[in-house]
């Protein structure tokens, strides 16, 4: 008697949510480190970027800034390009961009879709199957330039199993410290593992730690510093920006930071193709982020939002901020992650902000109001000041009678933004 073998079959989702729910329960853990697995699951796709100028951007914060402002030069010059960035704020699509316009869903579930069928039992975590989509997506669409950022960190991080033809790190600061080290020294080196031999690599920290500059040494990697082979200087309403005998002046103001704007040009002049100064000049004029210091129409209110997650991002956010004084007072909604360094946030905030509005956050790792509460009054701001919510909804519905003269920032986490913006969405 011959006994037939049941073969059990998996019923695929048929929309980009059910994909999503489906790679989010993939793997047990949120974060794993290491390119073992996605490398061996990358070898059985069709990924093929030999052709593609691959930018990988790695650091603390500007990684966003910087992949922009390439994005919109490279844009202007006539190059179809690849973005691949993260977190997203409302939608998914968001992450993997075709020359700045996000790909559609059937795009990333035929991407999802050819990643199962070659994974096998391999589990992948929600990162790894995105990074994976881009990958091949990119390779499908032929780009001429894939811009990476790095999720975490840099040497395990799942962006790393693509050697870049240009290195970029953009900023070394504290965050992360619990899968990166206790110090920039640490980080740093963590950091540095998107180096590659004998190509070139920029950072665009003012003082980098010697752990980056030791190990770009030993693997023979070029490296260019800010403030050692390029610079930028602002000048009122425009800025310079020279390296190795090029110079470049009367530039627009972008509306990102500086100095990411200036580390995206010294990694320019590395790129395997002209690049036209008009190209520059409308690229850096037309980069908007996002999340990034965006204005938003909240009911009665206009408001801007900002990520500002850690205290580099809330140093930046504050000098912007005092750079920019208005007539009444300044209010902050503010919602951040329990694992943030909430304290220094705070304090670094403190002498630009008039009137605090802490609220909850509702999602995973997210912090009580009444955590944020404390922190506030622990760095001796006085509880009159303090206005707490449960929700950034219930803070902007309070804020509708908020005075013309007064300004309204909203600001601590993505999840902060993403809510804030997903009001705005609906106005």
């Amino acid at each position: 008697m011959t006994m037939k073998r049941s073969v059990m079959t998996v019923e695929l989702p048929l929309d980009l949510s059910g994909w999503l729910a489906r790679i989010e329960a993939c793997h047990p853990a949120e974060i794993e480190l290491g390119l073992d697995r996605l490398q061996q699951v990358a070898q059985r796709l069709p990924i093929d970027l030999a052709s593609v100028c691959k930018i990988v951007i790695a650091g603390t914060n500007g990684k966003g800034s910087t992949l922009t402002m390439l994005d919109a030069i490279l844009g202007r010059a006539g190059y179809t390009t690849g973005s691949y960035t993260s977190p997203h704020f409302l939608h998914y699509n968001e992450r993997i961009c075709i020359s700045g316009q996000p790909v559609n869903d059937a795009t990333l579930c035929e991407a999802f879709a050819l990643i199962e069928q070659v994974r096998e039992a391999t589990p992948l975590t929600y990162f790894e199957y995105g990074t994976l989509a881009a990958l091949l997506i990119f390779s499908q669409r032929q780009v001429d330039v894939a811009l990476l950022e790095v999720g975490l960190g840099g040497r395990l991080d799942a962006v790393n199993i693509v050697d870049a033809d240009i290195a970029l790190v953009t900023t070394i600061a504290l965050d992360h410290t619990d899968w990166l080290g206790p110090d920039r020294e640490s980080i740093g080196r963590e950091k540095a593992g998107i180096f590659r031999a004998g190509k070139p690599a920029l950072c665009g920290d003012p003082h980098p730690p010697a752990s980056l500059l030791d190990y770009a040494r030993t693997l023979g990697t070029p490296l260019q510093l800010q403030g050692v082979d390029f610079s930028y200087e602002l000048k009122t309403d425009q800025w310079s920006w020279q390296s190795d005998g090029r110079h470049l002046d009367a530039l627009p103001v972008p509306a990102l930071p500086l100095p990411n704007a200036a580390l995206a040009l010294a990694a320019l002049q590395h790129f395997p193709y002209p690049i036209a100064e008009q190209s520059i000049r409308e690229g850096l004029a037309q980069a908007r982020l996002k999340g990034r210091l965006q204005p938003v129409q909240l009911g009665q209110v206009s408001a801007t939002v900002d990520v500002a997650h850690n205290p580099e991002a809330a140093g930046y956010l504050a000098r912007w901020l005092s750079q920019r004084p208005c007539d009444g007072q300044v209010h902050l909604v503010l919602g951040m992650l329990a694992d943030k360094d909430i304290e220094a946030v705070v304090q670094i905030l403190a002498p630009v902000i008039d009137v605090w509005h802490p609220v909850s956050l509702d999602v995973p790792r997210g912090a009580g109001r009444e955590r944020l509460e404390a922190a506030l009054l622990g760095a001796g701001i006085a509880r009159d000041r303090i206005r707490g919510a449960d929700s950034v909804d219930s803070a902007v519905r309070q804020l509708q009678s908020m005075p013309a003269a007064d300004r309204l920032l909203l600001a601590g986490s993505f999840f902060t933004v993403a809510q804030a913006l997903e009001l705005a969405e609906q106005e």
